[in-house]
């Protein structure tokens, strides 16, 4: 991939006055959002707020796609949106295809909105999913407004993407944000900023497994010789695979969830282990597998056997050349903005990892600041919102445009 020239980075100051204009619209459409109660499980409110957020981006001229998503026997979500818009630059020209990303479901149940009702305390926004990630989606929108004032539309095409249910694992939308990735150059995800200022280089990736351990019956008083015990064998495999951690950096493994017989006079012949491990990178996934199975290879009570299941896998979005790229555009923009910029590695699981599971480098975090996320203390300090929505909107700018200085 070549990577842009960047010449639009310094727009990022003609573009903030745009912003601060854009300022208290934002708060109203934020109090808005965050009235309705859109948890991951409560698909009337997320299409609630989806035919919102439709509404918006088709008055910036986009075609919208709106997905209605099975979920495999879970509970129903929501709609998935993906909204395209061409621009002015063919890919032959120079111009990037660009994804913004940002999701619609909160963590919180029916009735939170009316319980804990949006406010201001001087500056800071509090409220249900002020910043995770109705700041953050605004925010986006907003950005978007902001390169149409100033009539930018140096880009192959800009895709946004808002997604119902990120906060479960995003079941139902994973094949339409993985499909909506291909082919993207770039990939922006519009979670909020880390509490002081940060954006977010990688997110460690999660893989789930399931360990079934089959022992022998036997009655646990008169001959429990006779038996094997496969609680007892799951009880070696939790000491086993949480001495794993430490093993490798930024790998962890956590075993979650133990089931195991249904009666104390029996030996126990069946148990069950739920494992999660998150890594950095796909390698260290890959290495804690077969660990796991080295394990299970060897449950430690005689007569025992183990069976490995890997049940789900979201890929790291890892740490690359490609998002380093990135981010040095976006500091070049903070900059010009009087802002200081640096990105972290998290490990909690986004939208930007699914993205960048199919190959698309993502930089996530270009939400304003908040925090307290999935908490009644959650906030945005709306100081930060004009900066970061010109930010955002020359960083967009800069990306889709790689013609030659």
């Amino acid at each position: 991939m070549t990577a842009p020239a960047g010449q639009q980075v310094g727009l990022a100051p003609t573009l903030l006055p745009h912003a601060q204009r854009h300022l208290p619209s934002y708060l109203r459409d934020l109090s808005h959002l965050v009235s309705i109660d859109s948890g991951s499980h409560s698909p009337a409110g997320v299409n609630r707020v989806a035919d919102w957020v439709q509404e918006r981006l088709g008055r910036l001229g986009f075609t919208i796609e709106r997905f209605t998503t099975g979920t495999g026997g879970r509970p129903p979500a929501g709609d998935t949106l993906v909204a395209r818009r061409q621009g002015r630059l063919s890919v032959a020209e120079g111009g990037r295809r660009i994804l913004l990303a940002a999701h619609m479901d909160t963590v919180f149940e029916d009735g939170t909105a009316a319980a804990r009702p949006f406010s201001m305390s001087g500056s800071v926004a509090h409220g249900p999913g002020v910043s995770d990630d109705k700041g953050g989606l605004l925010a986006g929108l907003t950005a978007l407004e902001v390169l149409q004032d100033e009539g930018i539309e140096e880009f192959a095409e800009i895709v946004f993407l808002a997604t119902p249910d990120e906060e479960i694992g995003a079941p139902a939308s994973r094949a339409v944000t993985e499909a909506t990735a291909r082919g993207m150059h770039y990939g922006l995800a519009l979670e909020c900023a880390r509490e002081n200022g940060d954006l977010v280089i990688a997110r460690k990736g999660v893989a789930d497994f399931r360990l079934t351990v089959t022992g022998r019956a036997a009655h646990a008083g008169i001959e429990p010789e006779r038996g094997a015990n496969a609680a007892l064998a799951a009880a070696h495999l939790v000491v086993a695979l949480q001495n794993l951690n430490g093993h490798w950096d930024d790998v962890t493994v956590n075993v979650g969830v133990i089931r195991a017989g249904t009666r104390a006079n029996i030996v126990c012949p069946d148990a069950e282990l739920h494992v999660e491990v998150r890594a950095a990178t796909l390698t260290d996934i890959r290495r804690v597998k077969e660990a796991i199975k080295e394990a299970a290879d060897h449950p430690g009570v005689p007569g025992t056997r183990v069976r490995v299941e890997q049940l789900d896998l979201c890929a790291p979005m890892e740490d690359t050349p490609a998002s380093r790229a990135m981010l040095r555009h976006a500091q070049a923009a903070a900059s010009a903005l009087g802002l200081g910029v640096d990105a972290v590695a998290t490990g909690g699981v986004g939208d930007g990892n699914l993205i960048a599971g199919v190959g698309v480098p993502v930089l996530d975090g270009l939400g304003p600041v908040g925090g307290a996320d999935h908490s009644p203390l959650e906030w945005l300090d709306t100081t930060t919102v004009a900066p970061r929505v010109a930010l955002l909107a020359s960083l967009i700018a800069a990306l889709g445009d790689a013609r030659p200085l």
